[in-house]
Protein backbone atom coordinates (compact mmCIF):
# COMPACT_ATOMS: atom_id res chain seq x y z
CA UNK A 1 0.00 0.00 0.00
CA UNK A 2 1.05 3.47 -1.03
CA UNK A 3 1.58 6.09 1.51
CA UNK A 4 0.11 9.49 0.42
CA UNK A 5 1.80 11.90 2.14
CA UNK A 6 0.79 15.48 2.18
CA UNK A 7 2.75 18.73 3.15
CA UNK A 8 1.10 21.76 3.84
CA UNK A 9 1.50 25.73 5.33
CA UNK A 10 4.14 28.47 4.54
CA UNK A 11 7.35 28.93 2.32
CA UNK A 12 9.07 26.57 5.22
CA UNK A 13 6.63 23.95 4.03
CA UNK A 14 7.48 24.56 0.34
CA UNK A 15 10.95 24.96 0.44
CA UNK A 16 11.21 28.17 -0.04
CA UNK A 17 15.44 28.78 0.20
CA UNK A 18 16.60 25.17 -0.74
CA UNK A 19 18.89 24.75 -3.09
CA UNK A 20 17.21 22.01 -5.15
CA UNK A 21 14.13 20.44 -4.78
CA UNK A 22 15.66 17.58 -3.45
CA UNK A 23 16.25 19.43 -0.35
CA UNK A 24 13.05 20.66 0.75
CA UNK A 25 11.33 19.20 3.79
CA UNK A 26 8.91 17.21 1.55
CA UNK A 27 10.99 15.68 -0.57
CA UNK A 28 13.43 15.01 2.25
CA UNK A 29 10.97 13.39 4.62
CA UNK A 30 9.03 11.48 1.64
CA UNK A 31 13.06 9.67 1.45
CA UNK A 32 12.98 8.96 5.17
CA UNK A 33 9.34 7.40 5.03
CA UNK A 34 10.70 5.26 1.55
CA UNK A 35 14.14 3.99 3.96
CA UNK A 36 11.81 2.84 6.12
CA UNK A 37 10.08 0.64 3.40
CA UNK A 38 6.92 2.18 2.92
CA UNK A 39 6.14 3.42 -0.45
CA UNK A 40 4.92 6.75 -0.33
CA UNK A 41 3.42 9.28 -2.60
CA UNK A 42 4.39 13.05 -2.12
CA UNK A 43 1.69 15.77 -2.60
CA UNK A 44 2.56 19.75 -1.73
CA UNK A 45 0.12 22.29 -1.61
CA UNK A 46 1.82 25.13 0.79
CA UNK A 47 2.10 28.36 -0.79
CA UNK A 48 5.00 31.04 1.01
CA UNK A 49 3.80 33.39 2.48
CA UNK A 50 0.82 31.43 3.55
CA UNK A 51 -0.04 32.54 7.10
CA UNK A 52 -2.77 30.25 8.94
CA UNK A 53 -6.02 31.75 7.89
CA UNK A 54 -4.70 30.83 4.19
CA UNK A 55 -4.77 26.34 5.52
CA UNK A 56 -8.31 26.58 4.58
CA UNK A 57 -7.58 26.89 1.06
CA UNK A 58 -4.84 25.04 0.72
CA UNK A 59 -6.71 22.02 2.15
CA UNK A 60 -9.30 22.87 -0.30
CA UNK A 61 -7.15 22.29 -3.22
CA UNK A 62 -5.66 19.10 -1.69
CA UNK A 63 -8.80 17.49 -0.68
CA UNK A 64 -8.59 15.36 -3.86
CA UNK A 65 -5.43 13.99 -2.34
CA UNK A 66 -7.08 12.30 0.35
CA UNK A 67 -3.70 11.90 2.04
CA UNK A 68 -2.70 9.39 5.00
CA UNK A 69 -0.27 11.42 6.91
CA UNK A 70 0.06 14.98 6.48
CA UNK A 71 2.96 17.23 8.01
CA UNK A 72 1.88 21.15 8.65
CA UNK A 73 4.52 24.11 8.93
CA UNK A 74 3.02 27.79 9.60
CA UNK A 75 3.43 30.34 11.96
CA UNK A 76 5.99 32.49 11.03
CA UNK A 77 4.21 34.93 8.48
CA UNK A 78 1.37 34.77 11.37
CA UNK A 79 4.38 36.79 13.72
CA UNK A 80 5.47 39.12 10.91
CA UNK A 81 1.75 40.38 10.01
CA UNK A 82 0.73 40.04 13.90
CA UNK A 83 -2.13 37.91 13.07
CA UNK A 84 -3.63 37.72 16.32
CA UNK A 85 -2.75 34.89 18.50
CA UNK A 86 -6.75 33.63 19.13
CA UNK A 87 -7.04 33.78 14.74
CA UNK A 88 -4.08 32.43 14.16
CA UNK A 89 -4.66 29.27 16.90
CA UNK A 90 -8.33 28.43 15.93
CA UNK A 91 -7.01 28.69 12.05
CA UNK A 92 -4.58 26.08 12.73
CA UNK A 93 -7.03 23.57 14.83
CA UNK A 94 -9.67 24.06 12.14
CA UNK A 95 -7.15 22.68 9.70
CA UNK A 96 -6.15 20.12 12.22
CA UNK A 97 -9.72 18.80 12.52
CA UNK A 98 -10.49 19.13 8.86
CA UNK A 99 -7.73 16.35 8.29
CA UNK A 100 -8.58 14.16 11.34
CA UNK A 101 -12.13 13.95 9.75
CA UNK A 102 -10.63 12.87 6.74
CA UNK A 103 -8.59 10.10 8.37
CA UNK A 104 -5.39 11.80 7.78
CA UNK A 105 -2.47 12.17 11.11
CA UNK A 106 -1.18 14.98 10.93
CA UNK A 107 2.13 16.56 12.15
CA UNK A 108 2.31 19.96 13.28
CA UNK A 109 5.31 22.15 13.21
CA UNK A 110 3.49 25.59 14.49
CA UNK A 111 5.84 29.13 15.19
CA UNK A 112 9.22 29.04 14.31
CA UNK A 113 11.60 30.81 17.32
CA UNK A 114 12.36 33.97 14.75
CA UNK A 115 14.56 35.88 17.28
CA UNK A 116 17.46 34.74 15.16
CA UNK A 117 16.69 35.97 12.06
CA UNK A 118 19.17 38.37 10.58
CA UNK A 119 16.68 41.27 10.24
CA UNK A 120 16.20 41.37 14.15
CA UNK A 121 17.68 43.68 16.59
CA UNK A 122 20.02 41.86 19.47
CA UNK A 123 17.62 44.25 21.33
CA UNK A 124 14.82 42.81 20.80
CA UNK A 125 15.54 39.43 20.21
CA UNK A 126 13.84 38.31 23.77
CA UNK A 127 10.60 40.28 22.75
CA UNK A 128 10.46 38.28 19.35
CA UNK A 129 11.27 35.20 21.12
CA UNK A 130 8.71 35.60 23.65
CA UNK A 131 6.13 36.83 21.10
CA UNK A 132 6.89 33.31 18.99
CA UNK A 133 6.59 31.34 22.31
CA UNK A 134 2.93 32.82 22.95
CA UNK A 135 1.96 32.24 19.79
CA UNK A 136 3.24 28.30 19.49
CA UNK A 137 1.48 27.37 22.71
CA UNK A 138 -1.60 28.67 21.51
CA UNK A 139 -1.42 26.83 18.47
CA UNK A 140 0.03 23.58 20.25
CA UNK A 141 -3.12 23.49 22.53
CA UNK A 142 -5.34 23.87 19.38
CA UNK A 143 -3.20 21.60 17.34
CA UNK A 144 -3.46 18.70 20.27
CA UNK A 145 -7.39 19.75 20.86
CA UNK A 146 -8.35 18.78 17.47
CA UNK A 147 -6.45 15.32 17.65
CA UNK A 148 -3.10 16.36 15.64
CA UNK A 149 0.70 15.86 17.17
CA UNK A 150 3.11 18.85 17.69
CA UNK A 151 6.33 18.39 17.10
CA UNK A 152 8.16 19.44 19.97
CA UNK A 153 11.41 20.58 17.89
CA UNK A 154 10.97 24.42 18.34
CA UNK A 155 13.79 25.42 21.21
CA UNK A 156 16.14 22.78 19.79
CA UNK A 157 15.83 23.69 16.17
CA UNK A 158 16.57 27.84 17.10
CA UNK A 159 19.55 26.93 19.10
CA UNK A 160 21.22 25.34 16.59
CA UNK A 161 20.62 27.93 14.03
CA UNK A 162 21.14 30.75 16.12
CA UNK A 163 24.52 29.31 16.76
CA UNK A 164 25.39 28.15 12.84
CA UNK A 165 24.64 30.94 10.29
CA UNK A 166 24.88 28.66 7.11
CA UNK A 167 21.88 26.60 8.06
CA UNK A 168 20.05 30.16 6.49
CA UNK A 169 19.87 30.62 3.02
CA UNK A 170 21.07 33.84 1.20
CA UNK A 171 17.87 35.51 2.22
CA UNK A 172 19.03 35.25 6.15
CA UNK A 173 15.21 34.24 7.01
CA UNK A 174 14.53 31.18 5.17
CA UNK A 175 16.87 27.77 6.06
CA UNK A 176 19.11 26.92 3.15
CA UNK A 177 19.83 23.45 1.82
CA UNK A 178 21.89 22.09 5.26
CA UNK A 179 18.93 23.95 7.32
CA UNK A 180 16.19 22.19 6.22
CA UNK A 181 18.50 18.71 6.38
CA UNK A 182 18.72 19.81 9.83
CA UNK A 183 14.97 20.29 10.88
CA UNK A 184 13.89 17.23 8.86
CA UNK A 185 16.02 15.19 10.92
CA UNK A 186 14.39 16.25 13.68
CA UNK A 187 10.97 15.89 12.19
CA UNK A 188 11.87 12.20 10.82
CA UNK A 189 11.40 9.98 14.36
CA UNK A 190 7.78 11.96 14.78
CA UNK A 191 7.11 11.31 11.25
CA UNK A 192 8.08 7.80 11.51
CA UNK A 193 6.26 7.13 15.14
CA UNK A 194 3.04 8.95 13.24
CA UNK A 195 3.30 6.60 10.15
CA UNK A 196 4.20 3.36 11.78
CA UNK A 197 0.91 3.69 14.37
CA UNK A 198 -0.71 3.68 10.36
CA UNK A 199 0.39 0.72 9.93
CA UNK A 200 -0.81 -0.74 13.14
CA UNK A 201 -4.30 0.65 12.69
CA UNK A 202 -4.63 -0.85 9.36
CA UNK A 203 -3.38 -4.42 10.19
Amino acid sequence: MTLRFLVLGDSLAFGTGAASPQDTLGSRLTRVLRDSGRATELSVVAVPGATSAGLAEQLGRAAAADADLALLVVGANDVTRQVPADRSAAAIGAAVRTLRERGTAVLVVPTPDLSSVAWVPPAFRAVVAAVCDQLRARQSAAVTAAGGVVAPVGPELAARFTADPTLFSADRFHPSSAGYALVAEALAPHLLRLAADLGEAAA
